[in-house]
């Protein structure tokens, strides 16, 4: 072999063993920068799921401790009712303009009556507060029972009763229940609704002096849902013997002489049931009382 062609085989192999360790180079260094990237992102994985964490624990202990202090019934809960006009009638207007807490005795009483029934050492579990009224309509329910869409509203409604609070008063109230008033129809209105989690409610009922104390009694009914009360009837709205009954050891027994209050309506037969006039035909059941910690479960 000519020395011209040896020598041009050692350059190719020289350059092909430059090419092979810069190679081999970018390969390592890929990889490296591969490892790093996946560091990076294990790392900030770990950050997201640690604050998230520590969000829901937050969230969590918050909802806890609302929990224990508006169940304790040290003091009173101040509750801010927040009239809204749904039809923007002109009747409906006056009617709200008419609205003082006096228009809502009947609900302080009932909560003072049945704690003493029960015993429960505080003289004015409630006390009820008017707000200006509200121009707009709070976001309206989903239908059906998907959870994110119920999750979502939830949150939704939080933030629309965040942004639209119209209560002055000294303190910032407890609970915050928003009544929707409707002119007088004969079509059903929408399911009224209260929150635990948020303590807040809202009450779909009808404008006019008639109905005042059959509002008072789904006000009231939509309170005791903020605190911890249970829904104690079917799907046909027939309350639920005996949780949902005034007097379950009553003999014979219908027809039932009360409403208990989250049972919604009095009992005259196994299949019928009337909505009650008043809260005076309304009492707190057993359950009802341990569910808001008026009593101590046995």
């Amino acid at each position: 072999m000519e020395p011209e062609q040896e020598h041009g085989k050692g350059k190719q192999l020289c350059y092909s063993q430059q090419a092979f360790t810069a190679c081999l180079q970018r390969v390592v260094f890929s990889r490296n920068k591969f490892k790093e990237n996946m560091s990076a992102r294990r790392l900030f994985r770990f950050f997201r799921i640690s604050i998230l964490l520590t969000i829901l624990v937050i969230v969590a202990g918050s909802t806890w401790l609302t929990k224990l202090r508006t169940t304790d019934w040290d003091s009173p809960l101040w509750v801010a009712i927040y009239p809204i006009n749904a039809d923007g009638s002109e009747a409906t207007h006056r009617y709200i303009q008419t609205l003082g807490k006096s228009s809502f005795a009947t609900i302080e009483q009932f909560f003072s009556d049945e704690a003493a029934g029960w015993e429960v050492p505080i003289r004015k579990p409630v006390s009820i507060q008017v707000a200006p009224a509200i121009d707009d309509l709070p976001p309206r329910a989903p239908n059906g029972q998907n959870i994110l869409s119920i999750m979502w509203w939830s949150l939704k409604l939080r933030y629309w009763a965040f942004s639209r609070d119209t209560y002055n008063g000294p303190a910032a109230p407890d609970i915050k229940m928003f009544v929707v008033y409707h002119r007088p129809r004969r079509e059903p209105l929408d399911h009224s609704v209260g929150l635990e989690k948020g303590l807040l409610g809202i009450a779909n009922v009808f404008a006019g002096s008639a109905y005042s104390e059959k509002n008072n009694v789904i006000i009231a009914h939509e309170i005791l849902h903020t605190v911890g009360a249970t829904d104690k009837y079917d799907a046909d709205t027939l309350p639920l013997f005996p949780d949902g009954y005034a007097e379950p050891d009553r003999d014979p027994r219908h027809p039932q002489r009360y409403a208990e209050i989250m049972g919604g309506r009095v009992p005259v037969s196994a299949s019928r049931a009337i909505i009650p006039a008043s809260l005076h035909r309304c009492v707190v059941g057993e359950k009802t009382a341990e569910e808001i910690n008026w009593i101590t479960p046995l």
